[in-house]
């Protein structure tokens, strides 16, 4: 093995977006020689499509004077549905406001009101507008900030280098096996630590809002080295996708006053969610949009309206540029004038890798942070403005216990054995019959929209357990023709839909085990929540023949307590 291909770092990250960098940052400041990997530029992570905003209780909007972190803490727990850990809320509450202002001191460019304090707007399942914004480019202007500080610092980036597998040794990770995809070459890192920042696993669906990045890799990797996984079966879907692509379009455009409207023009959020509207929490409302379509209420029997044009056009140029460029770019219509066509499509995904609130798995040295972790603040439903504010909370606390793990103590032959390893397993995909991974792929995410999507029951999600069985042991049979070495495209993709068959096939068995309708997880079988048998988290890991195995653990429950309610 060559040398030049092995790399030591005290605390290694995989994932250039929000959650990886802010743990970077901290990680770097702590004192530890940090380095990031990422299978993309960091600029291009997925973070850089979140529009609408980050939460935190400054009360700087008219009608949200004393607002608490404890109020915020309470419509994210309702809001959950009662299933996120409270203690891990009391957390991401708390320290809301001091992260925003560090942002903003780091060079975050905020939007303003007229009293130049940082504007906040409502967005849906909040009592008060809680939500701060940097125009509908909140997302993109973070990972802007994040990533100047990462390079003012001098941190070590590999970019463009693909997570091929964990290594373990004596029960502990010490590092990993990355593909550098420009050249090919397989090179091994040595660490004190881990920590895993790769997102969400969006793109093992149909129809979804996630970037093409984003192929539940970290998950899959910790599965694979017997981490736990958690709450899988949570799905959030957006409301609000625009038709025919289902590009995001922010929940900010009704948290500045948009409407939902059907076919006959009707506002109907009032129907489902007398109160809150327009602004009911994600599931809710993606909910109605789908029972307005089936009703034979929606366009085409596809998709509802998005009504800006009220707003107008200053407003709209102010506050939601982003929108009104992407409606422009992608549908051809202008919302000033034009209302525009959206759908649910797949966006994020509330379960992931179980970790503590330091962010630490149940393998020595491997931590996990963003939306790939599970610790768990959003339970059966997030609520808008909380991802990147749980990104950027966890990711500091995360990044500061992974440098607190010490030096790196890898041994280097242990680093060199797994290179080998994984260079024959690569090089296997070559010697196979010849199985498409493309059409594998795209009959996987077919099946997980229809099966697993907004509305779930047991018959359907049988057979779609079916189909993904099926489908990973065709996997086993994939041939690749592309033999370059260079940017070989085809290989990462391959590797790819082996995490996210993983992935899918583990949504899958959680969803069909829980028995009941929580937040995103609706089944008409079984309608009605069920607090006596599933206040609980779904909790996998592999048994000992390789297999999931599904047990449940107690919600950790706290400041408050669980009950009925209503939007």
């Amino acid at each position: 093995m060559n040398a030049k291909y092995i790399h030591k770092h005290d605390v290694l990250i995989v994932g250039g977006g929000l959650a990886g960098l802010r743990a970077a940052l901290e990680a770097y400041d702590s004192g530890a020689d940090t380095a990031v990997v990422s299978k993309v530029y960091p600029l291009r992570s997925h973070s850089v499509a979140a529009q609408g905003g980050i939460n935190a209780s400054l009360g700087n909007a008219p009608g949200s004077k004393g607002d608490t972190w404890e109020d915020h803490a309470y419509d994210t727990i309702k809001g959950s549905v009662y299933l996120a850990d409270q203690d891990a809320v009391e957390v991401l509450c708390r320290e809301a406001p001091g992260a925003v202002i560090e942002l903003e001191h780091w060079g975050t460019v905020f939007s303003r009101d007229g009293r130049g304090s940082i504007a906040q707007r409502p967005f849906g399942g909040a009592g008060v507008a809680r939500t701060c914004y940097a125009a509908d480019r909140t997302g993109h202007n973070l990972l802007n900030t994040l990533y100047e500080q990462a390079n003012a610092r001098g941190i070590k980036f590999y970019n463009e280098y693909f997570v091929t597998s964990l290594i373990i040794d004596e029960d502990a990770c010490m590092g990993c096996v990355t593909l550098d995809i420009p050249s090919g070459e397989l090179h091994g890192f040595a660490s004190g630590s881990l920590i895993l920042a790769t997102g969400g696993y969006g793109r093992i669906y149909e129809r979804s809002t996630n970037s093409l990045i984003n192929t539940a890799d970290g998950k899959s990797l910790a599965y694979r080295c017997g981490a736990a996984l958690k709450d899988m079966e949570f799905v959030q879907f957006h409301p609000t996708t625009l038709y025919g692509s289902n590009i995001l379009i922010s929940e900010g455009a009704r948290g500045e006053g948009g409407h939902l409207l059907n076919a006959r023009g009707e506002q109907f959020m009032s129907k489902y969610a007398p109160q809150a509207r327009d602004l009911a929490p994600r599931d809710i409302v993606a909910r109605s949009i789908i029972r307005e379509i089936e009703a034979g209420l929606g366009f085409k029997n596809e998709y509802v309206h998005l009504d800006l044009r009220h707003l107008g056009a200053e407003k709209i140029n102010d506050r939601l540029p982003g929108i009104k460029q992407i409606a422009e770019d992608f549908a051809n219509l202008d919302p000033a004038v034009d209302p525009i066509p959206v759908q649910p499509g797949q966006h994020y995904s509330m379960g992931g890798i179980e970790v503590d609130i330091g962010g630490a798995t149940n393998i020595s040295g491997l931590f996990a942070a963003g939306e790939c972790a599970c610790v768990s603040t959003h339970g059966a439903n997030r609520l808008g403005g909380n991802s990147l504010l749980e990104a950027i909370v966890y990711g500091k606390m995360v990044g500061k216990k992974a440098a607190g793990m010490g030096y790196n103590s890898a041994r280097i032959s242990v680093i060199e054995d797994a290179v080998n390893r994984e260079s024959k397993k690569l090089e296997s995909f070559y010697s196979r019959p010849g199985e498409d991974f493309a059409a594998l792929t795209n009959e996987m995410r077919k099946a997980m929209f229809e099966k697993f999507s907004i509305f779930r029951n047991e018959e359907s999600m049988a057979e779609g357990i079916r189909s993904l069985v099926g489908l990973r042991e065709r996997y086993e049979n994939i041939g690749l023709k592309n033999r370059a070495k260079k940017f070989n495209q085809a290989l990462v993709m391959t590797l790819e839909l082996g995490y996210m068959l993983e992935t899918a096939e583990i949504v899958a068995l959680s969803a069909i085990k829980r028995k009941e309708s929580r937040g995103s997880h609706y089944r008409t079988d079984f309608p009605d929540r069920d607090d006596d048998k599933y206040l609980k988290h779904t909790i996998v890991k592999k048994d000992q023949e390789g297999r999931p195995l599904i047990s449940f653990s107690p919600v950790r429950l706290g400041l408050f307590p669980v009950k009925e309610g209503g939007y």
